[in-house]
């Protein structure tokens, strides 16, 4: 099949609308139901590190509403924070980076968090990842996040061309117009979930498969 030039405004739009009958992903339900906050985003993120949505979201919905402020979550023990966010992966060393973060939020920042990407990747526990995710949405900032299904896809695309999700995050910030940069993660998770999954993706299903390069796929369906 001949392909055409990727147009990626179109690509989204089209995605969009594919991926209405699925859930949203984690960061961007949270979001929906009322923890916008920059703290309260990056506590999610954290939460769902290695963690399906299915469990990530009820596990920081669970810890929010016990303590939605820095204030709040310092002063609950380690222990009480691992109670709440189980049965999310590696939930103990989790707690531990949760509980910590809020307490260097409150004595230095008087429990105001910055919208500082420098800052937020110093916290331990938080990589560029989730840095990104909790800009966008919970500062408003243009800011790219790759996960592993925003890495796999644009690489399958041929939009990017690169081995590790870092790459892919600076080969996007230079191709992708800023607007877009923070709905890749919004709409690809879903995509990716449930449409251009990691083995035989349904590409036959898929609304931009006369733009796709499909890299890599072998055993489409």
């Amino acid at each position: 099949m001949t392909k055409r030039p990727f147009d990626l405004p179109v690509a989204l739009q089209r995605i969009s609308a594919a991926v209405q009958p699925y859930p949203r992903a984690a960061m961007f339900a949270l979001a929906d139901q009322g923890y916008k906050s920059l703290f309260e985003q990056l506590v999610g993120c954290i939460i769902s590190i290695r963690t399906l949505d299915e469990v990530s979201l009820p596990a920081s919905l669970r810890l929010l509403n016990a303590a939605r402020t820095p204030l709040e979550i310092s002063q609950l023990t380690a222990q009480q924070i691992q109670s709440l966010i189980e049965p999310c992966s590696f939930a103990e060393r989790k707690a531990g980076q949760i509980q910590a973060i809020a307490e260097q939020v409150v004595t230095h920042y008087q429990s105001d968090l910055p919208c500082d990407e420098q800052l937020l990747l110093s916290f331990n526990g938080v990589g560029v990842k989730c840095a990104h995710l909790a800009l966008g949405l919970g500062c408003g900032m243009p800011a790219i996040s790759v996960d592993s299904h925003v890495h796999r896809i644009t690489n399958r695309w041929g939009l990017a061309a690169t081995r590790t999700p870092e790459e892919t995050t600076l080969a996007l910030e230079k191709s992708v117009p800023k607007p877009e940069w923070i709905r890749l993660n919004e709409l690809l998770v879903p995509f990716g979930k449930h449409i251009c999954t990691p083995l035989r993706p349904r590409c036959s299903a898929c609304p931009v498969l006369e733009m796709c390069q499909q890299v890599g796929v072998s055993a489409p369906r």
